[in-house]
């Protein structure tokens, strides 16, 4: 732990003094240095990525780097609060019990089903609780045929990330760009939904063919226990009244949030309001429903540590901003790329993507919002670099087991629950094939398609 504390100082510290050198002032050399220790800190010490920003935060407000004001304008705090408001109403069982009514399963109608299911739910709220619900049909069906679920639970978490990328709620990335972007509900459902549908189509043809022995086994497994059973076992309880009441005020809340540009401009609000208002509305009138556990709903069921993380680094990123840094960095990529809007499609997708492999996909993004918003101050069309970022933080996070959160979750209940781990090489291959080949595909759509421009 020590040499890793060392190594992270070492780089941070190094990061800004070679940005002084640069022509950095103090302040942006700064910004630099303590955003990259956050950075580093949530790689090197997963536990302890909080303690490194506050940290972090204390140093830039003591050096006079960013004031309070702006320190907590850049906290993006309608982000936090939409994250907060969109809980989990029921929906995610129901939905995995309408489906799997299917009669004459077989293997291959499995794997379609799990990986449409995953995308349908993650598009629904957000890729976590998405996946906790897919991984627990999983764990049911394999253990019923007594099959391996590793394979079954990989194409889960695989569907899970491309489809996160559908709407503006499958992914926290997506409410953070929409935010800061303009970008509404409506244009993540006209442009991103049918690219993220593409890209699950061929999901589905090579895990067929990746995973054609494990699918053959399963076939044989229905073959020879038949799959009614299992169905009747997952599906004969019927709705209750509460889940009911559940799907009506989830039903509602999507609703609004898919018509919010149009009530914006019908009541004269500023660009995403209704998207973050819709939220706490429903969870208030949950809250209001079931107010005997209104306060373990508050205290246990949101993950403060990972908001107020969020929180911490969204101020640093505008930090980043504040200070100019990111305008530096934006003319530095446009010269590299010689100010084409097309080289730079590129290189924004490729950094996401393989950034995302590497670091959660908030992080990353976080970090790049600010450098995007400086492109525009040289005239360069923001819309498809926007995309960029969007599929490359979703589709990065694919290749490998930490890429995000979705995939730390499941891969965590599967050792908790079944004792298997997974070695990073086993998902690496299949991660590796399936985010390359997902990220040429948007690649080629943003160049040549002139919807996303």
């Amino acid at each position: 732990m020590l040499k890793k504390l060392i190594l992270l100082i070492f780089l941070s510290v190094s990061l800004g003094v070679l940005g002084a050198r640069s022509g950095l002032s103090f302040h942006q050399a700064t910004a630099i240095s303590i955003f990259s220790a956050s950075v580093l800190g949530t790689l090197f010490f997963w536990n302890f990525r909080l303690t490194f920003a506050f940290f972090g935060t204390s140093i830039l407000l003591v050096t006079k780097t960013i004031d309070l004001e702006n320190l907590v304008q850049f906290a993006s705090l309608e982000v936090i609060l939409f994250l907060v408001g969109m809980k989990d109403s029921g929906f995610f069982a129901w939905l995995v019990s309408l489906i799997l009514r299917m009669r004459k399963l077989t293997a291959d109608k499995f794997i379609v089903l799990i990986i449409m299911i995953s995308a349908i739910l993650t598009c629904a709220v957000d890729e976590v609780t998405a996946i906790i619900f897919i991984v627990a049909a999983v764990f049911e069906i394999c253990d019923y045929f007594e099959v391996d679920p590793t394979p079954f639970l990989i194409i889960s978490v695989l569907a899970t990330n491309i489809g996160s990328s559908g709407t503006v709620l499958g992914n926290p990335i997506g409410i953070l760009i929409a935010t800061k972007s303009g970008l509404t509900f409506e244009d993540f459902i006209t442009r991103a939904f049918p690219l993220m549908l593409i890209c699950m189509l061929v999901l589905i043809a090579i895990v067929r063919r990746w995973y054609r022995p494990t699918i053959r086994q399963l076939q044989e497994r229905m073959d020879e226990f038949g799959a009614n059973d299992l169905l009747i076992k997952l599906i004969s309880v019927p709705p209750e009244k509460e889940l009911k009441v559940s799907l009506a005020i989830f039903g509602v809340t999507l609703f609004f949030i898919s018509l919010h540009h149009r009530m914006e401009l019908f009541f004269g609000l500023k660009p995403n309001t209704i998207l973050l208002i819709i939220p706490l509305l429903s969870s208030g009138c949950v809250m209001a429903w079931k107010w005997r556990k209104a306060r373990e709903f508050i205290e246990k069921d949101v993950e403060w540590w990972t908001l107020l993380f969020f929180l911490l680094l969204f101020a640093q990123a505008g930090t980043l901003k504040y200070t100019g840094a990111t305008d530096v960095m934006a003319r530095s990529l446009a010269n590299f790329a010689g100010n084409s809007l097309n080289a730079l499609i590129g290189i924004v997708l490729w950094i996401a993507t393989i950034g995302s492999s590497l670091l959660d996909n908030v992080v990353l993004v976080a970090a790049f919002i600010p450098v995007i918003q400086g492109f525009g101050a040289m005239d360069i069309n923001l819309q498809p670099l926007w995309w960029a970022l969007l599929f490359g933080g979703c589709f990065g996070g694919n290749i490998t087991v930490i890429g995000s959160t979705a995939n730390i979750v499941a891969l965590g209940i599967l050792e908790k629950e079944r004792n298997i781990h997974i070695a990073f090489l086993r998902w690496f291959w299949i991660g590796l094939t399936v985010g390359a080949v997902s990220a040429c595909i948007v690649w080629l759509a943003l160049i040549f398609l002139p919807f996303y421009r």
